[in-house]
């Protein structure tokens, strides 16, 4: 007795129960899968890119800073070292030049006019060629001091974060510390005992300011840690300078980026502050905030007196746009870096 098989044309099909396809085309938020990649993944950096560029605030205000930039580097020509290293000159005139005294038909306090087109301070100065030299100071402090605050703060956060432990401990303990005292007043005691100038109000700024990044990057490493891969990279030996800086700390850089575009405008407002105080660069500085002081008295004037307006709202109208413009740079990088998934919110930054 013979077995005979029995035989088909037709070819076996597995059947999978559970699969979704509808998730699949609509993935996570963070995969960055899409349609406009064509099935590919995107890396965060250039997503964020290219949120970035269709929001149209942020696009804004990038403009505004890039041209407010231009004009104060090329207001004036820079001289390094007895080398020139950028000859051109926007500015009608050095802004320490005392104008009546090379025209006397030019006085203090002349109304802006197409010779002036910001009109003339008390001492005989074109307020346009000061305003646009006068960004060299704000600007450049204003990211020095968040280049400085955030590199330090990134790595005492990712150092406290970390290892955890007594280490931690102490190292948020110095950060209470530190947060105990407002920010302004610990700048004016710099001030205070250093004197005025501009490398005086870069420190005034730097030494206590890098706090608000070392914490939120200790709580951005604490939650990291605990990835797979920095488990991995431990199983596998590497050293642990090897897995902050390789594995940790470029994974907890978008809410650190995007509180450091928040805080260059915040720091841009405090050198004014000292300086409207009188206590941020010397006397007849270009400074924004120096030249709002150099004019307070102006704005008491006798009865019959006119108050030169002038010499109070342009300086005013320059520190509002640029502080304006980079807040609008940081709520577009946020958006565009996803804060509220990646923790800038849930440590109060912004």
């Amino acid at each position: 007795m013979t077995n005979e098989r029995a035989t088909s044309t037709e070819r076996g099909r597995i059947r999978i129960s559970g699969f979704d396809p509808e998730r699949v085309t609509e993935r996570e938020p963070l995969s960055g899968w899409s349609e406009e990649t064509g099935g590919e993944t995107q890396s965060r950096w250039k997503r964020a890119f290219t949120r970035f560029k269709r929001n149209r605030t942020a696009l804004i205000g990038l403009s505004v800073v890039t041209i407010l930039t231009l004009l104060t580097v090329f207001a004036r020509p820079i001289v390094v070292m007895g080398v020139t290293i950028q000859p051109f000159g926007l500015a009608p005139h050095d802004p320490g030049t005392i104008l009546y005294m090379q025209d006397p038909s030019i006085s203090t306090w002349d109304a802006p006019s197409w010779a002036h087109p910001m009109g003339v301070d008390g001492n005989g100065r074109d307020m346009f060629s000061r305003v646009l030299y006068g960004g060299r100071y704000s600007i450049s402090i204003g990211f020095v001091v968040v280049a400085l605050t955030a590199s330090f703060g990134l790595i005492y956060g990712a150092i406290s974060g970390y290892y955890g432990g007594w280490t931690d401990e102490i190292m948020m303990r110095v950060v209470d510390t530190i947060y105990a005292f407002p920010g302004l007043i610990l700048a004016l005691i710099v001030i205070a005992t250093l004197g005025r100038g501009y490398w005086q109000l870069v420190l005034a700024f730097s030494l206590f300011g890098w706090v608000t990044y070392g914490r939120l990057i200790r709580g951005e490493v604490l939650k990291i840690k605990e990835n797979e891969y920095v488990l991995a990279a431990k199983a596998l030996g590497a050293r642990d300078r090897s897995i902050i800086f390789r594995h940790i700390a470029p994974n907890a850089m978008p809410p650190l980026i995007v509180l450091a575009s928040l805080n260059i405008g915040t720091v841009v407002i405090g050198v004014a502050a000292l300086g409207f105080l009188g206590l941020g660069m010397p006397p007849g500085s270009a400074e924004w905030g120096t030249m709002l002081d150099q004019t307070r008295d102006t704005l008491i004037q006798p009865p019959g007196g006119s108050i030169p307006w002038w010499a109070t709202v342009y300086p005013g109208a320059a520190i509002f746009l640029f502080v304006m413009a980079m807040n609008m740079i940081g709520d577009g990088i946020n958006d565009a870096l996803d804060a509220q998934e990646t923790g800038v919110e849930q440590q109060g930054g912004g």
